[in-house]
């Protein structure tokens, strides 16, 4: 049993010795260490040999183990460091190459626009006031003149979370929240940026969510002049000094006298072409003075104070301002028509 031992240590070392990869490695250990292996199935035959010999062929059996154990952990640790040296050959980050430059972004069109109205008016002293796009049907409705039940509330198809709360139609109730917070005192000087939320279909033209900013002026003596040369001083700085204005009689419950603005052409300067229907003007905004029972319900006495309101969709700025045809580019994210505003 001894020289079978000693045949299976030169056998087993010889193989250890020529193996090539990890897999070959874990079979000899199977095979010769194995509870199957060669030296299991030797000292199977331990219990025919006499008291005197057992211990003998034991240590021998244990030497066999050892040197061939020996072998394996060697073999294991020069493959587990050869895997080590390819993987970190086959990884390595040469710091020295440049970078991969990552695209720019840019200002959204839109909030590039936003932000250019209300640099205009911050300009002329108005301060910024914001208020909840989740809001009562008091404050969008009611306390601009628009009492429940009101033929006038069919122009602006709502989104109603219950019969009193609503996805805000206009920043109009943040001109009454101001008037409010103001508590009688003037003058009050502030545009009101947000979004809004119509029912309407979406086209080239309307969209179920868009961006509105309102104004309002409130003080002793404001007159409809005065709503005159402000809006033509914000259009001349937005379209260019030779931007002229015209007003339209209109109507809106929460003004009186109301007129819609119209703007000079920014394609044909006022000549006629196919954008402007050949009139050479475009409608940009509605205004109005105060009517006096908004000034009324925001606190105010409308036999001491005047004031006039104006609105505009952050949307119809931009598509007159950079002669794009199609609201719903705005909301694509794509990035062929996102990119041409970026150097703008």
């Amino acid at each position: 049993m001894k020289a079978r031992l000693e045949e299976l240590r030169a056998e087993a070392l010889g193989e250890l010795q020529a193996v090539a990869s990890q897999g070959a490695l874990n079979d000899l250990r199977v095979k010769y260490l194995g509870k199957k292996g060669a030296l299991t199935e030797i000292l199977r035959g331990m219990g025919a040999l006499s008291a005197e010999e057992r211990p003998i062929i034991g240590g021998v059996a244990n030497e066999v183990r050892g040197a061939i154990e020996a072998v394996i952990e060697e073999k294991q640790i020069a493959f587990q460091r050869e895997e080590t040296e390819g993987r970190l050959r086959e990884e390595t980050i040469d710091v020295t190459l440049p970078g991969r430059k990552l695209p720019t972004g840019s200002v959204h069109p839109l909030n590039k626009v936003a932000q250019e109205i209300e640099d205009v008016f911050i300009g002329l002293g108005y301060t910024i006031a914001e208020g909840p796009e989740v809001e009562t049907d008091y404050y969008n409705f009611e306390a601009l003149n628009l009492p429940k039940n009101h033929p006038a509330r069919d122009m602006q198809d709502s989104f109603y979370v219950t019969d009193e709360i609503l996805m805000r139609t206009h920043t109009s109730p943040v001109q009454v929240r101001t008037m409010k917070a103001s508590a009688g005192m003037t003058p009050v000087k502030v545009i009101c940026p947000g979004k809004v939320y119509r029912r309407d279909d979406d086209d080239a033209t309307h969209s179920f969510q868009f961006n509105q900013i309102e104004g309002l002026v409130i003080g002793k003596g404001i007159r409809m002049s005065d709503l005159k040369g402000t809006l033509l001083q914000f259009v001349q700085q937005m379209f260019g000094s030779q931007a002229q204005i015209r007003l339209r009689p209109s109507f809106f419950p929460f003004t009186e006298p109301s007129a819609e603005v119209d703007v000079t052409c920014v394609q044909c300067a006022g000549d006629g072409c196919r954008m402007c229907k050949q009139t050479g003007w475009l409608e940009i905004l509605g205004c109005g003075m105060v009517h006096p029972r908004v000034l009324e319900m925001g606190g105010y006495d409308p036999e001491e104070v005047t004031g006039f309101a104006f609105g505009m969709g952050v949307e119809r700025i931009a598509l007159l301002k950079y002669g794009i045809d199609d609201i719903r580019h705005f909301y694509s994210n794509d990035l062929r028509f996102l990119g041409q505003f970026a150097r703008m």
